[in-house]
């Protein structure tokens, strides 16, 4: 099964604003949060790239 990177991250970003909308999370932790974590996210997107199986040209 082929991990889609860019459709999971638009999946998550919907969720984070969904959550602000619906009040069930306030944006000011949310944000403290992807202030803190976000190396953590370029981590794993550069990992999945590298794992990804070259295409044969």
């Amino acid at each position: 099964m082929r991990l889609h990177i860019g459709a999971v991250i638009l999946i998550l970003l919907g969720v984070i604003f969904l959550l602000i909308n619906l009040d069930v999370a306030p944006a000011v932790e949310i944000r403290k949060l992807l202030a803190q974590w976000w190396p953590l996210l370029l981590i794993v997107v550069g990992v999945t790239v590298m794992l990804r199986p070259r295409r044969a040209r």
